[in-house]
């Protein structure tokens, strides 16, 4: 097991905690805390003894980090939600509890080979296995999530700095080759957690456009309260690859982690992106 300790969800006492629950399964596990200016090498040591499974109990981007570097033909994954947003946790368990998660794992986990994307600006290449969220509208992700976790007030605070960016500029975009279109924002979704495609299908690119501050709030209703497809200024298909063109920078979310990507990325999907230890099929509580 990888344990960030300074992750939001994990806690001082995680290690033990851990082991406490790898012992009551009659398992022994070696407990690797993270250190800073060490990660790159305590992952690569981690999947260089090739173990049984690899548990990873921090953030969004450590899950995200260890499972890409794994890859398809790595030994099993199991991300653990410690972090804030916990979205590949909670689409292969349904919890936010990493006790609960772990628990589910040992007793109901199998090997499940799981679907993802890349994005790539020249620069940067970072992986995702559930969702990237590029355009100004990226930032109501975090909006959302605090709603769902009753914090209204930091919700409405990320409310009103995503609305004040809300018209930061227009993508242009291309789906598999195809003419460019331009959209608000453009959001891809891997089959793992998308509600409107099957399996292996492809990514879900969702084009999102708002024509004024009435259409934004709209659309934020939708994507908090119900199923956002339902909105008018939302169109979807299933894509191989993408890419995406902005006159400046693109403000993004990828699996939970913002980044700002250069003003050319390209996005792909990745038919075998890791082997995750969690219950198959997964649990659906996160899809979207």
């Amino acid at each position: 097991m990888l344990l960030n300790p300074l992750s939001g969800g994990v806690g001082p006492n995680a290690a033990s905690e851990a082991s406490g629950i790898f012992a009551e399964y009659g398992l022994e596990a070696a407990i690797v805390v993270l250190e800073g200016g060490q990660f790159d090498a305590q992952v690569q040591q981690a999947l260089d003894v090739w173990p049984d499974a690899l548990f990873v109990l921090a953030g969004d981007g450590t899950a995200r980090a260890v499972a890409s570097r794994a890859g398809p033909d790595g030994p099993l994954i199991a991300p653990l939600p410690g972090g804030t947003m916990n979205m590949l946790p909670r689409a292969l368990y349904g919890t936010s509890d990493w006790k609960n998660a772990l628990r589910r794992a040992l007793e109901e986990g199998a090997e499940q080979s799981v679907a993802g994307g890349e994005v790539s600006d020249g620069r940067v290449r970072q992986s995702f296995f559930c969702a990237a969220i590029l355009g100004a509208p990226a930032l109501w992700a975090p909006a959302r999530e605090a709603v769902r976790e009753g914090k209204f007030g930091l919700a409405w605070a990320y409310g009103r700095r995503a609305l004040k960016r809300a018209f930061y500029g227009r993508l242009r975009f291309s789906l598999d080759g195809r003419a460019d279109c331009r959209a608000e924002a453009l959001v891809l979704m891997s089959p793992m957690i998308s509600k409107a495609i099957d399996e292996h299908a492809g990514l879900e690119a969702a084009a999102m456009n708002t024509a004024d501050a009435l259409e934004v709030f709209r659309l934020a209703a939708h994507a908090v309260f119900d199923d956002w497809r339902q909105d008018p200024a939302v169109t979807t298909r299933s894509i191989q690859q993408a890419t995406v063109r902005a006159r400046s920078r693109i403000p993004s979310v990828i699996d939970g982690e913002p980044a700002l990507l250069r003003h050319v990325t390209k996005v792909r999907f990745i038919r075998r992106a890791f082997r995750a230890l969690a219950p198959n099929p997964p649990t659906q509580a996160a899809g979207v």
